[in-house]
């Protein structure tokens, strides 16, 4: 008795027999009815190009997005095909759209600018960590594991396990893990110190009062760091609040003078 073999279908089964249409378009010269004819080839090879987007689905990025981008890897393997190769279109385009793809992901997904190395390092140590999860199961493969499944050391290993986590960022506003109160990231920056200028400030002029005449370095002390009035300051050392007053605004202005023109 004949028994009839199972066929496994093939992912595309369904793909448009465009081979004629192919081999017309690359006889016309370019004008109106070549566009019409290449219109109708994209849109035949759309479905299957919508197919491979799909695959992409759970990786972030919208789905509208996706379908365009295939369908932008669509129309760069109808204009590249060369049907006198001998090859079916569909093994050029497949890898021409899921590549146009793959390439939108690393250039627009990634939350920062990551080399395309470490892009790599990445990928190799997710498909490593997904191999090794069938065979070590209950636990997360050590970074020895990796290194030895994927043939990479293990400094490249720690990187690409570092950029697994990098792909998006973190908000701002995303609650820190075990916070009970609405603690958030954006809690836990710290601010520019103002007393830093503070510092700048006072190393710059104390040179110069160093280099002030001793009563009027005595003056600006009673007053910027004893704190004491005018008036209290004319009665210790017996001249007029006036007086007083005047040596102190002439001080400022020199002192204020010498580090500005320094600073320039």
């Amino acid at each position: 008795m004949r028994t009839q073999a199972s066929v496994k279908p093939h992912p595309h089964d369904d793909a448009p027999d465009t081979a004629e249409s192919f081999r017309r378009l690359a006889m016309l010269p370019p004008g109106q009815q070549r566009d019409a004819l290449r219109e109708e080839i994209v849109e035949a090879w759309l479905p299957m190009a919508e197919r491979l987007a799909g695959r992409f689905r759970s990786r972030g990025e919208s789905f509208e997005d996706l379908r365009q981008v295939a369908a932008l890897g669509l129309v760069k393997a109808v204009d590249r095909y060369d049907p006198e190769l001998g090859n079916a279109f569909e093994s050029y385009a497949v890898p021409t759209i899921t590549g146009e793809i793959k390439r939108h992901f690393r250039d627009h997904m990634w939350t920062l600018h990551v080399p395309r190395r470490v892009q790599d390092l990445r990928n190799r140590v997710r498909f490593a960590s997904q191999d090794l999860a069938q065979t070590i199961p209950g636990r997360r493969p050590t970074v020895a594991e990796i290194a030895e499944h994927a043939r990479m050391s293990e400094d490249d290993v720690r990187t690409g396990l570092e950029a697994l986590e990098s792909f998006t960022a973190l908000s701002l506003d995303a609650e820190l893990p075990g916070s009970e109160d609405g603690y958030s990231l954006s809690d836990a920056l710290g601010s520019a110190d103002p007393a830093l200028d503070t510092v700048i400030d006072r190393e710059a002029v104390k040179p110069r009062l160093q280099a002030l005449p001793e009563r009027e370095r005595t003056i600006l002390y009673m007053r910027f760091f004893g704190d004491m009035t005018q008036s209290s300051i004319a009665d210790e050392l017996g001249i007029s609040q006036m007086h007083v007053s005047r040596l102190i605004s002439r001080c400022c202005d020199r002192l204020r003078d010498q580090i500005m023109r320094d600073a320039v």
